[in-house]
This record gives C-alpha cells, structure tokens and sequence, in this order.
C-alpha cells in the first residue's frame, strides 16, 4: 500500500490529508475516483436519485458579485411561475416517478413570496397524496419561516455557503447587511433545528480561492453535520461585477478537474451523505454530471421547468438542456445513466442515509 492509498483509506482525515486528495494527479487520482466510487456503491448501490427541479422565480433581493440573476442586473427578463404552472411540474415529477422535487429561487423574504410556497407546499403534498419529497433552495430565512415551511411539507432544504471562508465569502458578495457572512452561518443553523435535512455547497474555482480553502470548506460541511451536498465549478458571468478578476482564474478544464476531486474527497470524509452532481458540470462537459455520478455523486436534477422560463434563469452562462421539455430530459438521463451502469431509484425519495443514520 503506497502513501496515497493508506491515506484514502484512513478513517480520520485531517487537512493535509484532504490537500493530498485535492492535489492527487495520474494514478493517485484515478485510486481516488475508485474508493469514493467503492463508498458510494457500498452506501447506496449503484442508484441515483432524482430532484426534479422547479425554477420558480428569478427575482432576487441579492446582489450577489458573480451570479446572473442578481437583483442589479437590468439585462434579464424576470419572472415568477403562476401556482398552477408549479402544481403541473409536481404532477409531471410524479408521473415520471421522480420521487421528489426541489424548489429553488432567487431570495425573497416578503410575505407574500413566504405565503406562496406554503401554499404550494400544502398543494403539492394534497395531490400527490404525500408521495413527492421535497427540497427547498430559496436562500436566507427567518427561523419561522423555516418552520412554516417544513409544517407545510418541504422536508429537505439546500442553502450554499458558496465560500466557507469569511474573507473570499466577502470579495464575492457586496458589502452591505443583506450579505452577511454571520447571518448566513446563522440560516444554516437555524434549518438543521427546525429539522430539515441539511444542505449547502461551495463554488470550485473562484478567483482568489486556494486549494486550502477547499479543504477548509470540506471541513466546514464535516463540521456543520449536513446531510447533503450540492457544489459545483464556478463558471463565470461576463456581464457580473466578480468577471473583473477573470484573469485569476484556472481553465474550465482545471475548474472541472477540481471539482471531481472535491465530490470524491467529500464522499470518503462524509460516506453516508448525499451528493448533487451538479448541472454546472455540463455547462463545462456534457458528460459531467454522468462523470460525477461515477466519482461519488448520487444525486440528479433534472430540470421540470417550463420551458419558457428556462433561459432567463441565467445563474451563469451556456446553462446546458434550456431547449429540452420534460420527456426529453428525461429520456437523456434514462439513457446516460444506463450507458455509465447505473440504477435510476424510481418512486423513491432517496433520503440521505446521513440524515436517517442519526436518527436511528
């Protein structure tokens, strides 16, 4: 057993453990790729689960330096899916035996837009007779509108840190108190006391950031206690204020790279979590959520929103699939996971084994 292979196979890792694995190149990271693929089959089997994902709204009181649909940007049509739109993607997720849905959208805290999804909420768990799981990703929120959403049927919630570290946290997000890195730790405590299982995620590449942070995130979500993961390569917007310092950044290639380690790594330090294969990934590769799915990943988002909306959902640009209706995603996701030996856990909600672990 060489040094790298007595490190993966450690039961503690420390961060210079976890900068090995991210810095592992030629063999050391093709040994890599196969344990975290090892674990993954050993906690799930060769299933995925999918998140049939509903863009409900790009309107957002963030002004957020690297992200397309911040409130700022006057270059975008903005939009907010009328509630029977919503119930019809949820049905359609049903129908395709999706098993769960996630709700994601620009940050909004007013009451309305807090009504509104506990109304859709309550909707969906009535007509799909409680069998769509659901995730929400709708940003920073007040404890009891956390609670008033898991009362209404949401039971997972996706909330990204984007950057662990509180001084690149601050060069990619203004400075003012809607972007607080302290409120945002805050959000993220008060979702796992409510009870939801918790996400959050980091962007891989950022201008600025260093292998260390990295590892200093996978330590932060070890820390945290989540029970999902969602992250993915920063893929810059030309048009956002965060393009100035481009010239920072690694290749897509190189951005791509290190976010299969990150994914693998994050699998064998948190074994029994969920893990997005993000669609950012195939913005860079379009085989990168399939590749993903083979260095730890086991769970898909297959976008449900109509197709209308799509394009002006514009986190970051060449956002892949914006053409595809619903059938044809789905039979895109039916094929590749085929082609890579995998099982689509259809009907299931594929909760995360972490979350049900510490529950036993």
């Amino acid at each position: 057993m060489n040094a790298f292979s007595k490190i993966i196979n450690k039961d503690v890792l420390d961060k210079h453990d976890l900068i090995t694995m991210l810095k592992a190149k030629g063999d050391d990271r093709m040994m890599l790729f196969k344990k975290a693929r090892e674990i993954t089959d050993l906690q799930n089997g060769n299933k995925v689960h999918l998140r049939g994902l509903i863009e409900y709204s790009n309107v957002c009181i963030k002004d957020c330096l690297y992200c397309g649909i911040r409130k700022s940007n006057k270059n975008l049509v903005r939009y907010t899916i009328n509630d029977e739109d919503v119930i019809q993607c949820a049905l359609d997720a049903l129908e395709k035996k999706y098993g769960s849905i996630a709700i994601q959208s620009g940050e909004r805290t007013d009451k309305l837009f807090v009504s509104k999804i506990s109304h859709l909420l309550k909707e969906i768990k009535e007509l799909s007779d409680g069998k769509l799981g659901i995730t929400l990703s709708l940003g920073e929120q007040t404890l009891e509108t956390y609670q008033e959403w898991f009362a209404a049927g949401a039971h997972r919630y996706l909330l990204r840190i984007e950057a662990s570290n509180r001084e690149l946290y601050s060069k990619i997000h203004p400075d003012n108190d809607l972007h607080n890195f302290d409120q945002r730790l805050e959000a993220l405590q008060n979702i796992k006391k409510v009870g939801y299982q918790l996400g959050t995620g980091v962007m891989i590449g950022l201008p600025h950031q260093t292998i260390e942070n990295l590892a200093d995130d996978l330590l932060f979500m070890k820390a945290l206690d989540v029970d999902m993961v969602g992250m993915g390569p920063y893929i810059e917007h030309q048009e956002m204020p965060l393009f100035k310092d481009s010239h920072l950044l690694k290749t897509h290639k190189e951005r791509l790279n290190l976010t299969f380690k990150m994914i693998a790594t994050l699998r064998i330090l948190m074994k029994d979590i969920n893990i997005v294969a993000a669609t950012a990934l195939q913005a860079i590769d379009k085989m990168g959520r399939e590749k993903a799915i083979g260095y730890g990943a086991n769970i898909m988002m297959p976008n449900i929103t109509p197709a209308i909306f799509k394009k002006n959902y514009n986190l970051y640009p060449n956002k892949p699939c914006i053409d595809e209706n619903t059938d044809e995603c789905s039979l895109c996701i039916d094929t590749k996971m085929k082609i890579i030996g995998s099982e689509i856990g259809y009907d299931e909600w594929g909760d995360s084994k972490h979350f049900t672990n510490s529950k036993v």
